[in-house]
């Protein structure tokens, strides 16, 4: 093997594992607020300002030169734009209760995808029984390397080889690169190439797992495949799992293992 062979596979395989690391890095942010709570929370302060209001007018009221009475107009004004707010947050309120109800629906249905296989669009990985496979797609004979990182951006597994055909299909048994065994869980994954110039680009791929159950995420519903949780907007299909006693096929150009 060539000196720049070398060197174009190290800097693939780099190239792979920054990318894998980059992915768990970003994966392990992310918080939002309930919309229901925060409803709750604006009707609760409405409800605190409006008394406040009232009793600043009344004193006012009370206080007032009878002689030069005040205004209607500005207090009228404020009690128009009161009750308007007050609509607006009860309209968001039922709003979140119907989001809610569909969600619910949401959930109920997708029970029927339990034990089913799902395809998503995702850099996680589920290592499930000490399994985990994905597809990608390149043209055939071109360099690959695969890198794999653990929640903390810990590089634990990196494959390198060349596409089989256009669409290749990649398995991991759970092991890292000095082959010992890794705990079910969820794992970041890139897949790189490399071009005649020594340029790295990603590769488009999917990954698989097996539905174990459906519940409501931040922000959507979001699909279980052991302890990986990724959302249903990601997963472009489901299909049947295969039936014991026979196994699925692997074709990649790159070393399986």
């Amino acid at each position: 093997m060539s000196t720049s062979t070398i060197s174009n596979e190290t800097k693939l395989i780099q190239a792979a594992e920054a990318t894998a690391k980059a992915s768990a890095n970003s994966s392990s942010s992310g918080s939002s607020s309930d919309s229901s709570s925060a409803a709750s929370l604006g009707l609760s302060s409405l409800a605190s300002n409006y008394t406040t209001f009232l009793t600043l007018l009344t004193t006012q009221l009370q206080h007032q030169d009878p002689s030069s009475p005040m205004s209607s107009d500005s207090f009228t004004s404020e009690l128009v734009q009161f009750a308007g707010t007050e609509q607006q947050v009860q309209t968001n309120t039922k709003l979140s209760s119907l989001i809610s109800l569909n969600e619910s629906s949401q959930l109920s249905a997708g029970s029927q995808w339990i034990g089913q296989v799902a395809t998503a669009t995702s850099t996680t990985l589920p290592l499930q029984n000490s399994s985990a496979s994905l597809s990608f797609s390149a043209t055939k004979g071109q360099t690959v390397a695969i890198a794999i990182s653990d929640s903390s951006g810990k590089i634990v597994k990196t494959d390198t080889g060349t596409a089989a055909s256009s669409t290749n299909n990649w398995s991991w048994n759970g092991t890292d690169n000095s082959g010992t065994q890794l705990a079910d869980g969820a794992y970041s994954v890139s897949v790189k190439t490399i071009d005649s110039t020594g340029t790295t680009s990603d590769l488009p791929f999917t990954i698989k797992g097996t539905v174990t159950g459906v519940h409501k995420g931040s922000s959507d519903l979001e699909v279980e495949m052991g302890q990986t949780s990724i959302p249903l907007a990601n997963i472009t299909n489901f299909t049947a799992a295969t039936t014991s006693g026979s196994k699925s096929s692997t074709d990649t150009g790159s070393t399986a293992s």
